[in-house]
């Protein structure tokens, strides 16, 4: 039945999981690795990863994490620099910095396990609505709604919700509709149905609406703006570029200076070259650590993209001489790439790593003047390969 100006009747929330459901039956994912064994904390750190992060790309990093830290205890007894080193190269290292912290408030308030009501779930670190949501439905079987990137999407399509979700106003709306679709039966399939839906056919870009179990009620689709829904963020701000210097020192071919970050910022808690924000500081530090002979190669540069500016990196190289050994204090390593320290290394610093080693290793002599080989086979992730793309 259709209203005399020719739109749709608004879409009925209670059909949504019964037209959802079957098609999950059929053709949703079953066998994630968190679903083989859906508690709590499985559940939780599947969760936490899957922010901002593809299926196929956290499924290694996830099984790894679960063989290390099997449960919440174990986490909790782990040194920072462990946990980030078995999420180096999965990105927004923050969220590792706020499961661990949250484990260790577990251990320490919740005797080792994750709070059962809802309130304690939203007061641990890291742990917004939707993730407690997702944690409450599909472990614990609770009617919760959750609104996450996928969920989101479907909902303005399904529904027609004009606006921003990042707006407050639209985002109360979003969640108004999660909670009328949740089923009180059934409440972890269908959570992981909405999601799968997302992920798989109701997609950011060229969404399949044919095959859709949705489709016959999309009133997106009946107005022909399935694509276009959700809506982006009005004013479109350009993404800010930043540059910073790094200097990669090499010893003995193998070993790398490497620096522990602050715990806020970019990278927080983890472990790079030292940085600087012009050459002239780069080439002061040099000089005052390693002789006014040192003098650094400038190497190919690597560009990489965070969720809101784009960083070019500057990559320098110096060989370390017989003063090596005085520049190792002050939260300072030689990170030994032949035996290599469980620490936290971001993605692109281990690229640089591996590149400027390999175009040192094999000399055998240091350099009267310091200077080496190019880097080769550092590879920079282009404008195209921003992270926070999310198909769960």
């Amino acid at each position: 039945m259709r209203r005399s100006r020719g739109r749709p009747e608004p879409a009925d929330p209670r059909q949504l999981a019964r037209r959802l459901l079957p098609w999950f039956d059929r053709h949703g994912r079953h066998d994630l690795p968190w679903q083989r064994e859906p508690t709590p904390y499985r559940v939780w750190v599947s969760e936490v990863m899957l922010q901002q992060t593809r299926v196929e790309t956290v499924i290694p990093y996830f099984e790894r994490f679960l063989r290390r830290f099997p449960d919440v205890a174990a986490l909790a007894a782990a040194s920072e620099d462990e946990v980030l080193h078995l999420w180096s190269g999965l990105g927004y290292y923050s969220r590792a910095r706020h499961l661990h912290a949250a484990a260790r408030r577990i251990v320490a308030a919740h005797g080792g396990e994750l709070p059962a009501d809802f309130a304690g779930l939203t007061a641990l670190p890291g742990i917004g609505r939707s993730t407690a949501g997702a944690i409450a439905a599909l472990a614990r079987g609770e009617r919760r709604p959750i609104l996450d990137g996928n969920v989101k999407r479907v909902l303005a399509r399904y529904f027609l919700v004009r606006g921003w979700p990042g707006d407050s106003a639209t985002a109360a709306q979003l969640w108004q509709l999660a909670e009328a679709c949740t089923p009180a039966r059934r409440t972890g399939a269908y959570t992981q149905a909405i999601m799968d839906l997302g992920a798989t056919v109701c997609t950011r870009a060229r969404p399949a609406c044919e095959r859709c179990p949705l489709e016959a009620g999309c009133a997106a689709r009946a107005a022909g703006l399935a694509a276009t829904l959700p809506e982006r963020r009005p004013v479109a701000r350009p993404r800010p570029e930043r540059r910073r210097l790094m200097l990669l020192v090499v010893r003995n071919g193998a070993e790398i200076l490497l620096e522990r970050r602050p715990g806020s910022g970019i990278w927080g808690g983890l472990w790079t070259p030292p940085e600087f924000a012009e050459e002239a500081g780069l080439q002061a530090w040099c000089r005052a650590q390693f002789g006014p002979r040192a003098r650094p190669a400038r190497l190919p540069g690597l560009r990489h993209s965070f969720t809101h500016f784009d960083l070019e990196i500057e990559p320098w190289q110096l060989r370390a001489g017989r003063a090596a050994a005085r520049v190792e204090e002050g939260g300072r390593v030689w990170y030994n790439s032949r035996a290599p320290s469980s620490i936290g290394l971001p993605a692109p610093v281990s690229r640089l790593i591996e590149g400027c080693l390999h175009g040192v290793e094999g000399s055998g002599q240091e350099s009267s003047d310091g200077k080496d080989d190019p880097v080769r086979g550092a590879r920079s992730r282009g404008r195209g390969a921003r992270a926070g793309a999310v198909a769960r």
